[in-house]
């Protein structure tokens, strides 16, 4: 079954289970199927604005792919206790550790996992500060967020980042038994 069938067959759904958390990507569009509940999910292309709020928002979409790839490795598109349970513990876990499991995985290569801690270095600053004049980027030289050039070379690896775990969430997703999803809807 394809992601496209599924999407059909939950859109012409009028009572959806609710045992199914789904989040899933097809071609440019993101879908987030929770709670008998399917809802568009984040826009393929993020576009993050010079100021604290855009930046944060930015690393929480990031983050929230994070933890949506651990469910799937560990309870798949399951909805029961045992995925709130996880979700619970995801929260209190580093977001350096994910990384770095992502690494001990092999889902992430050494050198996204090595983009992935500095891009995350600013996302820590950012939390600690008042204004994103304050934070600095790291990827080989330091280079002030306050500079066009410096936020400029900040969102354009954010961006080519976002890309790379979209791609790599999207062969995860390719793992779900979608034929199981459609005979639990």
């Amino acid at each position: 079954m394809s992601i496209s069938k599924l999407i059909s067959e939950i859109k012409n759904k009028k009572n959806l289970s609710p045992e199914i958390r789904f989040y899933f990507i097809e071609k440019n569009k993101h879908y987030f199927l929770n709670e008998g509940i399917l809802k568009n999910g984040f826009n393929s292309k993020l576009i993050i604005k010079k100021n604290r709020d855009s930046v944060l928002s930015a690393f929480s979409k990031m983050a929230f792919l994070f933890d949506e790839i651990i469910r799937l490795r560990i309870v798949g598109s399951s909805n029961h206790s045992n995925s709130k349970e996880l979700l619970y513990l995801l929260n209190l876990v580093p977001i350096n550790r994910k990384i770095r499991t992502f690494l001990d995985w092999k889902v992430f290569s050494p050198e996204f996992t090595r983009d992935m801690s500095r891009l995350f270095e600013v996302r820590n600053e950012t939390i600690h500060c008042i204004s994103i004049n304050d934070v600095i980027y790291n990827p080989k030289l330091e280079i002030s967020l306050s500079s066009i050039s410096g936020f400029k070379k900040f969102s354009s690896d954010f961006q080519k980042s976002w890309k790379t775990l979209l791609k790599i969430y999207i062969s995860e997703q390719q793992k779900i038994d979608l034929k199981k999803i459609s005979e639990i809807l």
